[in-house]
């Protein structure tokens, strides 16, 4: 019974990690689709979140499968359940990654914003927080996770600079407002997915640790 419990286990792990890679190569694509103005790009991470949304619905089923049929205790119990908890963050990372997809389309035939709005760097400290989160999972890493949550700072910081910079080039230039919008959701979507990122994060640290660090207590705030 525990050998089959294990392979069990070891498949919704396999599932969820296609999940994640699938996931990643959508924000890699829409942060390219935007930076090189490539329609077909664009297009396929929209394509892709249907694969992602039947990979959600069928890990989720095969944790349910294991938990009412075997009864997993202890350690195999915390891990279905940051399972079904980091699947749904990735699927709403997908979702994300389609927002921006959306948002790239109505740009790709107009010229870029004259401001030096630095989105590819958040995108870039964004994809290495869910990379991150991610290769904690798999080594059961909670120092590397902890490293995930001190980083969402630095991307919250990104994402205030972006919105202040084209805040300022709507007011300067009401031409730029279409274009500027756009931009701002895009960030703004990118923001998101850092959240989710430090999601997954907390729940590789209750996973390998067993501790909820989801609301620190008043003590240490």
């Amino acid at each position: 019974m525990e050998r089959r419990l294990d392979q069990d286990l070891n498949r919704i792990r396999q599932s969820l990690l296609r999940m994640a890679g699938t996931v990643e190569e959508m924000v890699a694509r829409a942060t390219q689709a935007l930076l090189d103005r490539n329609a077909e790009l664009q297009r396929e991470v929209v394509r892709q979140d249907r694969e992602v949304d039947q990979m959600e619905i069928d890990i989720d089923e095969a944790c349910h499968s294991v938990l009412s049929r075997k009864q997993p205790a202890a350690g195999d119990l915390r891990f279905l359940v940051a399972v079904m908890k980091i699947n749904s963050d990735l699927e709403r990372i997908g979702d994300s990654a389609v927002n921006i997809a959306h948002s790239v389309e109505p740009l790709l035939a107009q010229a870029p914003l004259p401001t030096r709005v630095d989105l590819p760097l958040l995108s870039q400290r964004v994809q290495e927080m869910v990379r991150d989160s991610l290769n904690a999972f798999v080594r059961r890493d909670a120092r590397l996770a902890s490293a995930v949550l001190a980083s969402d700072d630095e991307v919250d910081g990104l994402y205030r600079q972006i919105f202040r910079e084209l805040l300022t080039a709507m007011i300067e230039d009401p031409t730029t407002v279409t274009r500027a919008l756009h931009l701002l959701l895009i960030a703004r979507n990118f923001e998101r997915i850092a959240d989710h990122a430090t999601n997954v994060a907390e729940d590789v640290i209750y996973f390998v640790e067993g501790k909820d660090v989801r609301h620190p207590s008043a003590e240490t705030r």
